[in-house]
């Protein structure tokens, strides 16, 4: 039997609570590899990307 009424409300606020709790999630697990790093280490993976953006340019410049 389908949900009706205030159980169509029940179950899309169940949905949206996971989503959120979901979400959370994703985002300190994001926040804590981030802060692993050692300053050296992204200081270095940044120089490494700004390399090879500008070897892009250059190849797309020729």
């Amino acid at each position: 039997m389908a949900p009706r009424g205030r159980q169509w409300f029940k179950m899309i606020g169940a949905a949206g609570l996971a989503g959120v709790a979901a979400s959370g999630i994703l985002a300190a697990r994001s926040e804590r590899r981030r802060r692993s790093y050692e300053p050296d280490e992204i200081r270095e993976r940044l120089h490494e990307r700004y390399t090879r953006i500008q070897a892009r340019r250059d190849a797309a410049g020729d």
